[in-house]
């Protein structure tokens, strides 16, 4: 015996990711952690630009929005408690000022349109398929932002309603976009407050959907996140403690299998030399002053530029910025 689990095999992708690679996440988990990742990185890469999404019909609205890019107007917005809101965002872009609410949601709107445009991966997970009508429009709300229960009605998903949204979506986003893969994932977070039973019904109906989607639509593919962390990860030491969540060794092994899949295998040795670059400029000496220190960094920014020269598609300004004011104050100190 070779093992003691079941591993799930998943072919690697025909087509692979690269620094050059413009790339997409949206919903919930995988996308989430994935997408983050990445864009640690450095990869060219926009994550969830309207906050977590969980059920894919606000996933869905939202890549029309993308692809419509009209700016967000006033009457799109809610008041609540003293903030604008929108329900097809997350907290994050709620202000008390409408107008910078606004600003918010317009400005990242805008940048991943032309993310979405130029993108040749576009990753979504769906989370449940339960959702919140909002009484007032009829419309599903992608977050409810603790507006009283009551302006909403919690219904389910039927999995042949995805699957028609979806095939329609496709079509629009191939004419958007012909040169993108789209790529399926299923979380394997519980949404425990929906039950253990309709936690089950929803991610079957989800995991029905997708697969459904995947058959009547050439070049959609499905990443089996879920099966491998049902499947290989059954053990609570890779739940973080609320016992929902993968842990930091779950999400570990779940993004080593997602390089495995679709990084192209020359790009690894020069993300290990963009990782150490990344730790280079957080490095704290113990004594800043030290002669030692001023050469490290200066040869820290000379390996970035080196680096972004060769790979125009890296963006080390943050760093280097940030290295050369320390070098500026480590001089002024020392004198």
């Amino acid at each position: 015996m070779d093992h003691f689990r079941t591993i799930v095999e998943v072919s690697p992708s025909g087509k692979k990711i690269t620094y050059s690679s413009a790339l997409l996440f949206m919903g919930s988990c995988f996308s989430d952690t994935m997408g983050e990742k990445l864009e640690s990185l450095k990869f060219q890469v926009r994550t969830n630009p309207f906050g977590v999404l969980f059920n894919p019909s606000s996933i869905a609205d939202n890549l029309r929005i993308l692809m419509e890019n009209k700016p967000f107007t006033a009457d799109r917005l809610h008041f609540y408690n003293g903030q604008w809101i929108s329900l097809n965002h997350y907290t994050g872009y709620s202000h008390p000022d409408q107008k910078k609410c606004l600003d918010r949601i317009n400005q990242s709107l805008a940048s991943s349109a032309t993310q979405l445009k130029k993108a040749g991966f576009l990753f979504l997970t769906f989370g449940t398929a339960w959702v919140y009508r909002f009484n007032e429009t009829g419309a599903i709300a992608a977050n409810c932002h603790k507006l009283p229960s009551a302006s909403f009605t919690r219904s389910l998903l039927e999995p042949d309603e995805i699957v028609r949204t979806y095939n329609h979506l496709l079509q629009e986003i191939r004419d958007f976009n012909p040169e993108l893969t789209v790529v399926f994932t299923l979380s394997p977070v519980r949404h425990w407050k929906d039950g253990a039973v309709n936690n089950q019904k929803s991610k079957s109906i989800l995991h029905y959907a997708i697969h459904k989607v995947a058959e009547q639509n050439p070049g959609v593919h499905y990443f089996p996140a879920y099966e491998i962390f049902m499947d290989e990860l059954r053990d609570y030491r890779f739940y973080a403690r609320d016992m929902l969540h993968p842990s930091e060794s779950g999400a570990e092994y779940i993004w080593e299998r997602f390089l495995e899949t679709y990084m192209d295998p020359d790009t690894l040795p020069l993300m290990k030399e963009v990782q150490s670059l990344l730790k280079a400029a957080g490095h704290r000496p113990v004594n800043s002053a030290d002669p030692s220190n001023r050469s490290f960094l200066q040869n820290s920014i000379a390996a970035m530029n080196r680096l972004s020269g060769m790979h125009p598609f890296l963006d080390f300004r943050h760093e280097t910025e940030w290295m050369e004011k320390r070098l500026k104050e480590d001089q002024n100190n020392f004198v």
